[in-house]
This record gives C-alpha cells, sequence and structure tokens, in this order.
C-alpha cells in the first residue's frame, strides 16, 4: 500500500525513483502500451527463476484481446500488475516539465478509465495503488493529483540505458540491447551502491521495428 514517505527510499519531483540503496535489491518494472511481443519470454523466464517483478499496463493494453492470457498469467503468479495511463497521454511538455498538457479532469479520468480495465481483469484498484506514468514523466502537480486519490508514483532509477529498449532501428535515438545491457553492468560494477534498490524499468515489448 502507498503511504507516507519510505525510509531511505529516493523521490523526484513527488515519484519513487530507488528503494533503499543499503539492501541488495533490485525491482524489475516492466510497461506496456501498444506492444507485448516480449511477455511469454518473461513470464516462463520469471517462472524458472521465480522471480517477482512488477508491470504497468495502459488501459488499452489492458483491454487489447490478444494480451489476456499473459495478463492472466502474471496474476496468477502473483506479479504486481498496475496502470500506465489509459491512452498513454503525454502529461507535460519535454521542454518544460512545469508546463501541463492536461488538466487535473483530464488526468483524473483517463486515470479511472485505466482501473476500469484493469477491474476486467479482477485487479483491485486499493490493491493497485503503485502508478507508473506514461512516457515515465511527469511534474510534482502530477505527484500531488496522484497523491490526493491515495496512489504514489513510482518512476525508473537513472543512470542506466534500460528505458531505452523500445528504440526502433531507424531512430536517431536507438540503442541496441547490447549496448543497453552493457549500460546497467557498467552502472553495477562502477557505483559503491551498484544497483541496490535499483528500479530498473524495460519494455515488456517494442515492436517489430527493433529487429535485435
Amino acid at each position: 500500500q502507498a503511504a507516507g514517505v519510505k525510509k531511505n527510499f529516493s523521490y523526484d519531483h513527488g515519484a519513487i525513483i530507488r528503494g533503499d540503496s543499503t539492501r541488495k535489491e533490485i525491482a524489475l518494472v516492466f510497461t506496456g502500451h501498444e506492444f507485448g511481443e516480449g511477455g511469454d519470454f518473461i513470464d516462463s523466464l520469471f517462472l524458472k527463476e521465480n522471480i517477482q517483478a512488477s508491470f504497468f499496463f495502459t488501459g488499452d493494453f489492458y483491454r487489447n484481446e490478444s494480451f489476456s492470457p499473459l495478463i492472466k498469467r502474471l496474476r496468477r503468479r502473483g506479479h504486481y500488475l498496475g496502470a500506465h495511463s489509459d491512452r498513454h497521454l503525454l502529461y507535460c511538455y519535454w521542454s518544460n516539465r512545469d508546463n501541463l498538457l492536461v488538466t487535473q479532469q483530464e488526468f483524473i479520468f483517463d486515470l479511472a478509465d485505466n482501473y476500469t480495465a484493469m477491474a476486467r481483469h479482477g485487479i483491485e484498484a486499493n490493491k493497485a495503488s503503485y502508478f507508473l506514468p506514461p512516457y515515465e514523466w511527469y511534474n510534482d502537480t502530477i505527484a500531488a493529483w496522484t497523491s490526493r486519490y491515495g496512489m504514489q508514483l513510482v518512476n525508473y532509477t537513472p543512470g542506466t540505458l534500460s528505458h531505452a529498449d523500445y528504440t526502433t532501428d531507424t531512430e536517431k535515438n536507438y540503442r541496441s540491447s547490447e549496448t543497453i545491457f552493457k549500460s546497467i553492468l557498467d552502472y553495477e560494477q562502477s557505483k559503491p551502491a551498484g544497483l541496490n534498490g535499483f528500479i530498473l524499468l524495460m519494455h515488456v515489448g517494442a515492436g517489430p521495428k527493433r529487429t535485435d
């Protein structure tokens, strides 16, 4: 349950961005909106290795019938299933995050629709109070609105390229899987606390335009 400031956690603009860096624990987090082709592999690997992870999906993802079997298995195996907005809205400008692109009403209605889609899979809102913003981009106002409705904003820990696994081959910001993996190992080996308390975010799918 989301309640108050967590001891030894790191925050940014009201969102939890790292757990306790004194503990040798890592949170594996996956988001999904349009694509989910990695889901079956991730699910089977985590089952084999007895790993628990968190999955934050949009309402569009939860409503996509082709993803229903995966969602059902993830829920049955005890993974955390949370919200990632209903339609994957951009909340604020990239160039100036203080300037909002949504009203409070638009934000709340969109998030409510996300939870409605989750409810159809048996996911209760009061057991899914951690919310990961779309595009992993937000500001203090979004965090305050989230908190007002009894939820806690969470985001990835900066420092690696794990979140760049959505980039496709022809994009200028493309990062290969090898480059991404190396960035994670480099961080772990170069920082005193390594990946302790890390929230490592990846995507459950990137679509056919990412070929590696």
